[in-house]
């Protein structure tokens, strides 16, 4: 499950410390914008001794390098690769084939749609090897296009492009960050957009926005409700030969089965 993953910068051993008790289902220990240019060095040891020695308990453990093709990147694969806890190299900017990280580390990889390049070869990008889920970055698109930030952190557009493109490929979409943290309504009014398009969850920034992303991208009581009402009248209709039955008003059919059942899935793994 991602339906939070938590941003924490890399240099700050407090928040690092703190983010192992809060309930994001994925932690980002971060090389990359949160730590100024003076302090990648010390950054990446900290994050590598965290890694080895704070008990992450069993939600998935990231790292965002620096851009692969840059001289800190490459530090970053170099000394991080090799650790037994780390779960997954989150990649920044994002384009072109990225097996070969995933061949020399052999961690998950998680790619961020930054950049028009990017988006336009996107498939590119979440058919590399290793790559099991895929994230927007929308501050940094908005300036590749030359755009907005405002225009580009709901653009139906771009977020149906990634959403597609991940589906296409099995891996999970992951919607962008939601800056105004003072705004919760808005945060949670951009979940439930983006989870309408196909997300399975949300990057974000602060641990106040952890549980309204996880409530949103888990089934509520009323679609669990839903559910189970289908899959009962569904499989007692298709035991007597029936493919499409009525049920309070409302058709369903074998794609509704299939929504259903993968609702309460959803909610099992979650539990």
């Amino acid at each position: 499950m991602r339906r939070s993953q938590l941003f924490v910068p890399g240099n700050m051993e407090r928040m690092i410390q703190k983010s192992r008790l809060l309930g994001a289902d994925s932690i980002i220990l971060d090389l990359e914008d949160a730590v100024p240019a003076g302090q990648k060095e010390k950054a990446r040891a900290l994050v590598s001794k965290s890694v080895s020695e704070v008990e992450w308990g069993r939600r998935e453990l990231c790292v965002r390098i620096n851009s692969p093709s840059s001289r800190q990147g490459r530090a970053d694969i170099a000394r991080l690769g090799s650790l037994d806890r780390l779960d997954t190299f989150v990649i920044p900017k994002a384009e072109g084939d990225l097996s070969t990280i995933h061949r020399s580390t052999g961690k998950r990889l998680i790619p961020i749609i930054e950049t028009a390049k990017g988006l336009s070869g996107i498939d590119l990008v979440t058919g590399s090897g290793g790559v099991d889920a895929v994230a927007y970055g929308a501050a940094d698109f908005s300036l590749s296009v030359a755009g907005s930030v405002s225009e580009y952190l709901d653009n139906v557009y771009v977020k149906t492009k990634i959403v597609v493109a991940a589906r296409s490929t099995g891996i999970d979409p992951i919607d962008n960050v939601f800056f105004d943290l003072k705004d919760m309504s808005g945060f949670e009014k951009s979940a439930r957009q983006a989870r309408a398009l196909g997300f399975s969850g949300k990057q974000v920034v602060h641990p106040s926005q952890i549980r309204t992303a996880n409530r949103v991208f888990s089934p509520s009581r009323e679609e669990l409700k839903w559910a189970r009402k289908v899959l009962g009248a569904y499989n007692k209709s298709s035991r007597s030969g029936k493919g499409a039955i009525a049920l309070e008003g409302a058709l369903v059919d074998e794609v509704h089965r299939k929504l259903a059942k993968r609702m309460l899935d959803d909610s099992s793994t979650a539990d």
